[in-house]
C-alpha cells in the first residue's frame, strides 16, 4: 500500500478515535540516528561474531567478554547519536495523548531521550549496566571508561559482583516483566503500529498477533511475515511516515 496523504490521514484518525494505541519500534527506527542494523547484510553481525556476545561467554571469560563488548559498542554508537524524526513523532504522539506507549526492541534509549515517557525496552537499554549479584543499575558510560583504562571485569562498586551490560544477551531470556507487559498492552490495543521492525524476532514478532482486536499498521520499507494480516502496510520509510501521522493527528 502506497503512504499517500488520505491513507496516513485515515490511519491518523484510527489513533485518534483509539482507547488504546500502541507502537512497536525496531531497528529501523533507528537507523536513520546512525546506528546499523545488526542482521542485515553489513550490519553490525557482518563486522563482530554474535558468539562473542553470548551470555555464556560473559559468564566464562567475562574479561574478554568485556574488552569485544566497548569495542562493538564505539563501532556503533561511537558517534554522535541523537533521536532522529521518527522517535519525536511517537514522542508527539504520546504527548498529544494519542499514543499510549512505544514497545522497543531497540536498546539504545533513543525513545526515552526524544521525549516518551512511557516505554517497554524489550531487550533492556545499553546506556545502563547491572550488577549480577546484588541487581543495582548504573549508568554505562562510566563502566566502559573503567574497561578501557585495564578495569577488567568491571565490578560493582557496592558488592563486587560482576556489572554486566543491561541488555539482553544471546542466550539469556526477555525479562518476564517486560514481555508480559508488552503482551497486556498488545491484548489491550485498539491500534497497534509496527514500526522499523522485520517482524522475523520472537518473541516480539508474536506481538502484532497478540493485538486480535487492533487495527494493524506496519510501518516498513519490507514486506514482513505479518504483512497478510496488516489492515494498513505501508512499504516506506518511518523517518517519513510517521512525522506525517503526527502531523495529521
Amino acid at each position: 500500500m502506497t503512504a499517500t496523504d488520505e491513507t496516513i490521514e485515515t490511519i491518523a484518525s484510527e489513533l485518534a478515535a483509539a482507547d488504546h494505541a500502541v507502537a512497536l519500534t525496531g531497528a529501523g527506527v533507528s537507523t536513520a540516528s546512525g546506528i546499523p542494523d545488526f542482521r542485515s547484510e553489513g550490519g553490525v553481525w557482518d563486522t563482530f561474531d554474535p558468539a562473542e556476545f553470548r551470555y555464556g561467554r560473559f559468564q566464562a571469560d567475562p574479561a574478554a567478554f568485556w574488552e569485544r563488548r566497548v569495542e562493538m559498542h564505539e563501532t556503533v554508537y561511537g558517534g554522535d547519536i541523537e533521536p532522529n524524526v521518527a522517535h519525536e513523532a511517537l514522542a508527539e504522539l504520546e504527548a498529544a495523548g494519542v499514543l499510549d506507549v512505544v514497545v522497543t526492541q531497540n536498546v539504545d534509549g533513543l525513545h526515552g531521550a526524544a521525549g516518551s515517557e512511557t516505554v517497554v525496552e524489550l531487550h533492556g537499554n545499553a546506556d545502563r549496566v547491572v550488577c549480577e549479584e546484588c541487581g543495582r543499575r548504573a549508568d554505562a558510560g562510566p563502566v566502559r571508561d573503567r574497561v578501557t583504562s585495564g578495569e577488567t571485569p568491571p565490578r560493582c562498586r557496592e558488592c563486587q559482583g560482576l556489572l554486566k551490560p543491561d541488555v539482553v544477551l544471546f542466550g539469556e531470556q526477555l525479562p518476564r516483566a517486560s514481555l508480559q507487559m508488552a503482551r497486556d498492552h498488545a491484548r489491550r490495543a485498539d491500534v497497534f503500529l509496527a514500526a522499523g521492525s522485520s517482524l522475523s524476532v520472537e518473541p516480539a514478532a508474536s506481538l502484532p498477533r497478540t493485538a486480535t482486536q487492533a487495527t494493524l499498521v506496519v510501518v516498513n520499507l519490507e514486506e514482513t511475515p505479518v504483512s497478510a494480516a496488516a489492515d494498513y502496510e505501508l512499504l516506506a520509510d518511518v523517518t517519513d511516515v510517521l512525522p506525517a501521522m503526527a502531523d495529521a493527528v
